[in-house]
């Protein structure tokens, strides 16, 4: 009898998880669904009475600041990508989420600081040495902007990111090099719009 009791207690509780496993999923979908048409509010909507059971979960933060961002409310963003970081301090892309957040409100020395932050867990990082790069550029600091695209372009010798990056280094700096920079990416990439727009 008591084996029979626990059995069944059993079967109603793995019934239970089930539910609510395939309700979180129904909730997803449907934020996903009004991310997909570009109802950013209401997909974030749809996620509240979720996250007021689960303030703690990683990815229910990481969602919001990412819906938040795509909405333009940057503030909110930030707090929930900071949330995410204090659930899970060794989160990437919850410090990429931040960086995008700080590019957008142009404050290059806390976008230069998150990146630097990713590149000391993980050296090689590309959208960390990335932002580091544009961070760098956008505050004239040229030299350590360009040392960086060095080093990426030594790993990634035809991508055209990084590439860009150089040729807008060059144009800076009135470099001798910039017009082979700039043959390198229209090789690559003949419409390029950075390229096209410097002149080269």
């Amino acid at each position: 009898m008591k084996k029979l009791i626990l059995l069944t207690l059993v079967f109603i509780s793995t019934l239970f998880a089930n539910d609510k496993s395939n309700h979180i999923s129904e909730v997803y979908l449907q934020s996903y669904n009004y991310e997909y048409i570009g109802k950013y509010d209401e997909a974030i909507k749809v996620l509240i009475p979720l996250y007021e059971k689960y303030t703690k979960g990683y990815t229910l933060n990481l969602r919001l600041g990412y819906l938040f961002f795509l909405s333009k409310k940057y503030k909110n963003a930030e707090i929930y990508y900071k949330k995410a970081l204090l659930i899970l301090p060794s989160s990437v892309e919850a410090q990429l989420g931040l960086i995008k957040i700080k590019m957008m409100l142009k404050e290059y020395e806390d976008v230069q600081i998150l990146a630097y932050c990713i590149l000391k867990v993980d050296y090689y990082n590309y959208y960390g040495n990335l932002y580091a790069i544009e961070s760098l550029i956008a505050q004239k600091k040229y030299d350590t902007a360009l040392e960086i695209i060095n080093k990426m372009l030594a790993l990634y010798p035809t991508d055209v990111a990084f590439l860009e990056k150089r040729v807008i280094v060059y144009k800076h700096t009135k470099s001798k090099y910039f017009n082979e920079a700039c043959q390198s990416v229209k090789i690559l990439d003949p419409n390029n719009v950075v390229v096209n727009r410097l002149e080269c």
